[in-house]
């Protein structure tokens, strides 16, 4: 029998069942860089981020996340620990982390980290490390489900996981700078000025758009195995589209493109992953 078919058919011995069986098959997988069991196809992750150090350019996330939570705090912007939309953001978020690993295997070292800011700005965004942050807006005036918002969430997460920041600065420094930009993202060295612009880029940074095809999927797949409805998906880039025709706060929409495309290459997905959600589902009421 396949793991895929066991993974469906064996009764669960808890909770983390379908972790553990996720990641023996992706420990046998070859080395194409997509898990065993993954069920969308997103291919390799870019060569070009191994240009750039993972653990500086993770750092330089840290470090620019904790700017940004002590200007929020600053401001009494940031939501403290008893906030009702932090604990739904932090629940849905436990949910798909054990999900991760695959994905990146750095990921487990990751200290993550999910925090909710006061503003009306319809953004969100996982900076490298692991380091997660929602704006009230994008929820607020979306309206966002659980399951809408985990999709957000495994998106973001997925830029992350698949390292395309790191790839992206990369590309756009040439081979020169990258070799040397884990000192300049952390301002040491000769060349302080540029890595003081590509850290701020890791929060405005502006993917390709096969870039953000492979979150959408990553994001898409993360979340069914969480077990939240994949529908919810093309629910949420509909409301997407909706806001990209109102006017402001529209930070989310900037960097991250609505579109009829992106819709129907969801769409066409949805029904690969359904068996991963319907799996989910007999696990969660098996351990109820």
């Amino acid at each position: 029998m396949c793991l895929c078919c066991e993974t469906l058919s064996t009764p669960p011995a808890g909770p983390w069942h379908a972790r553990r069986a996720f990641m023996l098959a992706a420990a046998g997988a070859a080395l194409a860089g997509t898990p065993a069991l993954a069920q969308v196809d997103v291919g390799r992750p870019s060569m070009a981020r191994n240009l750039v150090p993972a653990a500086n350019i993770e750092q330089a996330g840290v470090q620019q996340y904790a700017q940004l939570l002590a200007q929020a705090r600053a401001k009494g912007a940031l939501a403290g620990d008893d906030h009702a939309q932090l604990r739904r953001l932090r629940a849905i978020a436990q949910r798909l982390i054990p999900f991760t690993t695959p994905w990146n295997e750095r990921a487990p070292q990751w200290k993550w980290e999910v925090n909710l800011i006061g503003s009306p700005q319809i953004n969100a965004f996982c900076l490298p490390g692991g380091k997660i942050a929602f704006y009230t807006g994008i929820i607020d005036k979306l309206q966002l489900t659980d399951d809408e918002i985990a999709m957000v969430m495994g998106h973001e997460m997925a830029h992350a996981l698949r390292e395309h920041a790191r790839a992206r600065l990369a590309k756009s420094t040439g081979t020169g700078a990258a070799l040397s930009i884990g000192a300049q993202l952390l301002g040491l060295g000769e060349l302080g000025n540029l890595g003081a612009r590509a850290t701020t880029q890791l929060i405005t940074l502006k993917f390709s758009r096969n870039d953000e095809t492979d979150a959408d999927l990553v994001g898409l797949d993360l979340a069914a195995r969480a077990g939240y409805n994949p529908q919810a998906s093309v629910a949420l880039w509909k409301k997407m589209a909706a806001a990209s025709k109102n006017q402001g706060g529209l930070s989310f929409l900037s960097t991250h493109p609505s579109g009829p495309d992106r819709i129907r290459i969801l769409e066409a997905n949805v029904p690969k992953v359904e068996g991963l959600y319907r799996a989910s589902a007999r696990r969660a009421g098996a351990v109820r």
